[in-house]
């Protein structure tokens, strides 16, 4: 069985090309599809086969799928104009004739008001239009989200955001990665939708209790509002316009757009997801 993960040298694709190679998958049967080849060097070094092809080029999608039988399609990182890149990907697996497809989206869609819910819901409806059996990883925050807390925490002693006391089910980016993985791997999934969520959940001051215990210092929580907030990343070196976006989310994270209960990451991984401190100490 031949397995194509889109992303392939990004944070969560590289992670998702490692969990597949530690389930035994051939080198030779992966598919890594880049956009810069460069960058692939260390992947192809390992054997696996390296498709250059851009979010945006269809015709490159559908070479670099030929012969494959199921797509990891890892969600494109520019926010604002993943419905075209996502189109497109669809369009290309199923002129190439792939037979499944497990998308990357988002915990908690059917309800999300986070300003990247609309793409992800777009995309699932391109799925669900496209005829090809698809699997639906809702993936939930990763702790590594937090990790610029770190960096805050040890030279304020402060931890900043605008969501109150939200409880966030938040696990490592390698967890959700071991679920796609699983996904890609095993029969039985085509149709399912999972919601995928760390557990146990944590408020924000918990968090930065948790940020303070990997630094050996107390770390203050501190919500501001979201003008705060906004203000405070495009001061971090945050881009003007995702820092706004971010800012805009607390509120909406304060609501529980990010909590759930489901079991579903620790069923599909056979384990307890990561917790937010081993997830620092990795970083």
């Amino acid at each position: 069985m031949r397995i194509a993960v889109t992303g392939a040298t990004g944070h969560l694709g590289g992670l998702i090309i490692d969990k597949l190679l530690a389930r035994d998958v051939a080198p030779s049967d992966i598919v890594a599809v880049v956009r810069n080849e460069e960058k692939a060097q260390d992947l192809a070094k390992q054997g696996i086969n390296i498709a250059v092809a851009a979010y945006e080029d269809e015709s490159a999608l559908a070479k670099a799928f030929d012969g494959v039988d199921r797509l990891v399609f890892v969600s494109a990182s520019e926010v604002g104009k993943r419905i075209d890149q996502h189109t497109n990907i669809v369009n290309a697996a199923k002129s190439a004739g792939v037979a499944q497809i497990a998308y990357t989206s988002l915990l908690n869609l059917d309800s999300s008001e986070l300003f990247l819910a609309p793409e992800h819901v777009a995309t699932e409806r391109l799925l669900a239009d496209s005829g090809i059996e698809h699997v639906l990883l809702r993936n939930g925050w990763y702790w590594e989200n937090y990790v610029s807390g770190l960096e805050t925490g040890k030279s304020l002693g402060k931890f900043f955001s605008a969501a109150g006391e939200a409880k966030v089910s938040g696990a490592a980016r390698a967890d959700f990665a071991e679920a796609a993985a699983v996904v890609a791997t095993t029969d039985g999934h085509a149709g399912k939708v999972y919601e995928l969520a760390g557990a146990p959940a944590l408020a924000y001051p918990d968090i930065a209790a948790q940020i303070g215990q990997v630094l050996g210092k107390d770390v203050e929580y501190v919500n501001q509002t979201p003008a705060e907030y906004e203000e405070f990343l495009r001061s971090a070196g945050v881009p003007a316009d995702f820092a706004a976006g971010l800012a805009s989310a607390d509120p909406v994270i304060e609501q529980g757009a990010l909590y759930s209960e489901s079991t579903d990451l620790q069923d599909l991984i056979g384990r307890p997801s990561s917790s937010v401190v081993d997830t620092f100490q990795q970083a």
